[in-house]
């Protein structure tokens, strides 16, 4: 097994060697008051070895978690082994500012650190030594791959003009729902909404005005929903939303609620207000259902039935 300690005398090399290079080296005796402080602690504390010597660290670094460091120190005293913390599980120990012109964006320097025992000669631990790595470019380039990368999962979830689900994302919410619903017994139901003569506004004042329209029901599906309901746009100018743990005679409220805002919008467009309304159709889940298809079908007919029955209306399936 290598030797992992390391003399007491040989500190005053080790501070000749890390006074000049990029990392910080703090010298701590096992009561934790500084001993050695590097020309990198220096520069980025704003402190001398001079000012900082025999200080304790926690009275100095108030923002250093002591209670944490002394876990992570006390093995390496008990047991003469290394620690190391890295920016994952903690961004820094020491609380400095981020002057790297790159990675401009990260207020405080990212830390990883190794902690490593200094022995007398009779083998007895009596310093600990801590490096200090900044890793600030490392951490922000990851940060910033790992933000990109959940925009473009969230982007290719969204339909990009509402803003609500796609049709894929939603669909695959449904399937989920119809399967915990049908092993909790639990009551859900589903919305199909559709803007009523949606043609004759595209045919009217063209696509730009149907976007428009389209942008506007969606925003008043959003301000009608609860944090677990989750809504989609399922078609061109239709939208599917399913309220979890809801009764179809609960669903009503919603759907009449959403119905009647969407009558009372004034859309601009064009220095002219169009105003459209909904149908809307509403089918709670049945037990008897063999697959979520089903389910979609069954609001699909009352839907139908809304639009037959003079549109601007909303129906529950199985009902006149």
């Amino acid at each position: 097994m290598s030797q992992i300690t390391t003399d007491v005398a040989e500190v005053h090399w080790l501070m000749d060697m890390f006074q000049t290079v990029d990392v910080g080296l703090v010298v701590l005796t096992a009561d934790y008051r500084i001993q050695v402080w590097n020309g990198f602690m220096e520069n980025h504390s704003g402190l001398t070895p001079r000012q900082v010597r025999d200080r304790y660290l926690f009275d100095l670094f108030s923002e250093i978690d002591e209670d944490w460091l002394r876990r992570k120190c006390d093995p390496v005293i008990l047991l003469k082994n290394r620690a190391f913390t890295i920016w994952e599980q903690r961004p820094y120990i020491f609380k400095f500012r981020n002057y790297r012109p790159i990675t401009g964006s990260a207020e405080y320097m990212y830390q990883n650190c190794t902690i490593f025992p200094l022995t007398d000669t009779r083998g007895a631990v009596t310093h600990l030594c801590i490096i200090i790595y900044d890793v600030t470019d490392v951490a922000v380039s990851r940060l910033e791959l790992e933000s990109m990368n959940g925009q473009l999962r969230t982007l290719s979830k969204t339909d990009f003009l509402t803003g609500l689900h796609n049709r894929g994302a939603w669909e695959d919410a449904l399937i989920n729902e119809f399967r915990r619903t049908k092993r909790s017994g639990h009551r859900s139901t589903l919305l199909m909404v559709d803007i009523d003569h949606f043609k004759r506004v595209n045919d009217t004042y063209g696509h730009a005005a149907g976007d428009a329209v389209i942008k506007q029901t969606a925003a008043a599906v959003k301000k009608n929903l609860r944090s677990t309901d989750i809504a989609g746009r399922y078609g061109g100018e239709e939208f599917a939303v399913l309220l979890v743990d809801t009764s179809a005679d609960q669903a009503l409220f919603f759907a009449e609620r959403l119905r009647k805002n969407v009558e009372a919008m004034q859309i601009e467009f064009n220095q002219q207000l169009l105003n459209v309304t909904v149908s809307i159709g509403i089918g709670e889940y049945k037990a008897n259902m063999q697959q979520y298809r089903d389910w979609i079908e069954l609001a699909d007919k009352a839907l139908y039935q809304s639009k037959a029955g003079g549109r601007n209306k909303v129906t529950i399936a199985g009902t006149d």
